[in-house]
């Protein structure tokens, strides 16, 4: 065997080794240059099993769902002990694991049923204790919401994250909403006070079917917003101090008609809640 002969082979096992490699990197959603243009806007599905309920992939055990169905002013809910785990809670029209990318996946149509204090229905969960008791934390501390997701259909827009009020008054609103419009702008509402008014701003754009990210905290007594890595702080109007507050996430479509065909659909590759 010549001195070449060896050079070659070591060459070739090189080569086998590298394209071996990037194989895998691929599949685990590290992609590089050339894939990614071959990938175009493609969400990733990293990490995420297609063949198991949505409680499988996320960590479902903190948070109960609201579903657009039941009676009116009582929509159904689906409680952290039914959803969690692979083989957790799943409705093949209103929440599911998508086959092909492994995201959870919220439908909710117009016509749905609404809560009492709503004139628009929701697939949404809705943030909870470890213990099964509803989450409800005050203002100080750090709090984050975070989340990958791509809209994929939407007639208005749809309501994809939640700082909601707890306890510490009557006031059903929301202190934030974000939102994302059918013309791909993502809107953030900041309620003025608990009696209701909401200022929007919009924050960046985002093409409909495209994969994004937000972050949705209070830190240090402050709104943060983070879209796609760019954050904006807000001040949290005082007469939200006596209320604690939850999270809330999902498809929480802001548009109503009789029509059940008509709706948002909304899909996430990551969902993720931290307290400190």
């Amino acid at each position: 065997m010549t001195a070449e002969n060896d050079r070659t082979r070591r060459t070739r096992r090189k080569i086998l080794a590298a394209v071996a490699g990037g194989v895998m990197m691929i599949g685990a959603g590290a992609i590089g240059a050339g894939d990614a243009m071959a990938a175009g806007s493609a969400p990733s599905a990293a990490g995420l099993d297609p063949t198991v309920a949505p409680g499988g992939n996320f960590n479902l055990s903190v948070w109960s769902l609201q579903l657009p169905i039941g009676s009116p002013g009582s929509p159904t809910t689906i409680q952290p002990a039914q959803l969690k785990g692979a083989s957790g809670y799943t409705n093949p029209a209103y929440f599911w694991t998508d086959k092909n990318d492994g995201s959870m996946t919220f439908w909710d149509p117009e016509a749905g049923v609404t809560t009492p204090n709503s004139s628009y229905a929701r697939s949404e969960l809705r943030e909870m204790n470890s213990n099964g008791s509803a989450a409800d934390w005050s203002l100080s501390g750090t709090h984050k919401l975070s989340a990958t997701l791509r809209i994929v259909s939407v007639t208005k827009n749809v309501c994809v994250g939640q700082i909601h009020l707890g306890s510490g008054g009557s006031s059903t609103k929301p202190l934030l909403e974000l939102y994302y419009h059918s013309n791909g702008d993502v809107v953030l509402g900041l309620e003025r006070s608990p009696d209701g008014g909401q200022d929007t701003s919009t924050l960046t754009n985002v093409p409909l079917g495209t994969q994004w990210s937000y972050v949705i905290a209070i830190v240090g007594g402050k709104i943060q917003v983070t879209v796609n890595g760019s954050t904006k702080s807000y001040p949290i109007a005082s007469g939200f101090n006596a209320y604690h507050q939850y999270f809330k996430a999902g498809d929480y479509n802001q548009s109503s008609s009789s029509s059940t065909s008509n709706g948002a659909k909304v899909k996430f590759y990551a969902l993720t809640v931290a307290h400190s």
